[in-house]
């Protein structure tokens, strides 16, 4: 299949959007199918630079999160390439400018369009003018006119679904969780990232990876380690990932008297991220946000076990000690942390983990995308069948 992927967000810029966007295009190509980005211009990227079967439209920071892009033009090029391209379905990965110039690409193309809804943006409202001007009602309008006429939408998680279905969105949906190269987290990049922070071999080491954003929670963890570092005086919280929270998180630790104990990293090569992964010993996550939280099938696949806030997702992820656990209140987070700390032997069952690797594979991942483009176009051309009925 020849598919065009539209999206405002792609490599070299850092988010989980990029990273499943990659892991697909990688997995879908090396199955034989033919994938084409078409995204936003990005200032870490030469305009001269050749990126193979990636298209750039000229775009600029978005309004109160600058290190994300929107398209200020290139509908008519893009619908160009498209056709020289002989596409056979789009499918969109953001609600935004390329989103809608996929809509119209796949609109004039006569081909169907999916989408991927990654984002539950009611978690997100706060940055624009300080949560004053969007409310929840705002989204849910925006939303349902953008998956108006959308043949099919992929949702990481139940969670999106019963969210887009409150909202009165009535394409076809089905819950295709994002997949993860395994291979890339069970054999790191060798970097020695203890000896980087100062870190001794013995020293227990707590992992929270993502954005460092309000919405991540991560001040809820900086909260409860005073209460872990009575029982485990040498514990350091790593903390990597850079954003908007990281100095009132700094300004935390200070005032709370733990500054020694939290380490920022800033934000990390792509390519090394696994390798933090195997220098720790837990991975922590107090995060109510995510759609799916692929941070949490990062660790497992690097064989890290997780305590994470409870959502309908991680419940049903980490729903075996071998894996990891989750937590309700501060208490039962410190009190599942010390736990594993104490006794890291204790849930080493490896099968539960394998059952699980291969659900969250990216060859796995690719399978059930492909399934539903073929379905999709299946849908597409009966009910395209169907109007030619009608106007005859």
């Amino acid at each position: 299949m020849n598919i065009g992927i539209f999206t405002d967000t792609y490599f070299p810029q850092v988010s989980g959007v990029a990273t499943s966007i990659k892991t697909l295009r990688d997995e879908l190509e090396r199955e034989g199918h033919s994938v084409y980005i078409f995204t936003t211009t990005d200032p870490h990227v030469d305009k001269d630079e050749f990126e193979p079967n990636i298209f750039r439209f000229a775009s600029v920071p978005f309004v109160s999160f600058t290190d994300r892009r929107i398209a200020v033009r290139g509908l008519f090029h893009a619908y160009q390439v498209a056709r020289d391209l002989d596409l056979d379905i789009v499918h969109t990965q953001t609600e935004f400018s390329m989103g809608y110039i996929g809509k119209f690409v796949a609109k004039n193309l006569k081909i169907p369009c999916v989408h991927t809804y990654h984002t539950m943006y009611q978690d997100y409202l706060h940055y624009i003018l300080n949560g004053k001007l969007l409310r929840p009602y705002h989204v849910k309008q925006a939303m349902r006119a953008y998956l108006h006429h959308m043949y099919g939408v992929i949702a990481p998680s139940e969670r999106v679904v019963a969210t887009l279905q409150s909202y009165g969105v009535k394409s076809p949906m089905r819950i295709i969780p994002t997949g993860i190269d395994i291979s890339q987290y069970e054999n790191p990049v060798p970097v020695e990232c203890r000896k980087k922070l100062g870190i001794s071999p013995e020293t227990p080491v707590l992992l929270s990876l993502s954005r460092v954003a309000y919405e991540k929670n991560i001040h809820e963890i900086i909260a409860a380690l005073p209460q872990i570092l009575v029982k485990q005086p040498t514990v350091q919280l790593v903390i990597v990932g850079d954003g908007p929270a990281r100095a009132d998180l700094a300004q935390q630790a200070e005032q709370l008297g733990i500054a020694d104990h939290v380490i920022f990293t800033g934000e990390v090569p792509n390519d090394h991220v696994s390798a933090y992964y195997h220098m720790a010993d837990l991975f922590v996550s107090a995060s109510h946000s995510e759609s799916q939280g692929l941070t949490y099938v990062e660790a497992m696949a690097s064989g890290l076990k997780a305590v994470a806030a409870a959502s309908p997702y991680t419940n049903e992820l980490l729903d075996d000690p071998a894996i990891g656990t989750t937590f309700e209140s501060q208490a039962e987070m410190v009190h599942q942390i010390l736990n594993y700390l104490a006794h890291p032997q204790s849930y080493s069952d490896p099968a539960p983990r394998q059952q699980k690797l291969y659900s969250i594979s990216a060859e796995h991942f690719a399978e059930q995308v492909v399934r539903f483009y073929q379905d999709t176009q299946v849908y597409y051309a009966e009910r395209h069948r169907d109007s030619a009925d009608v106007s005859d």
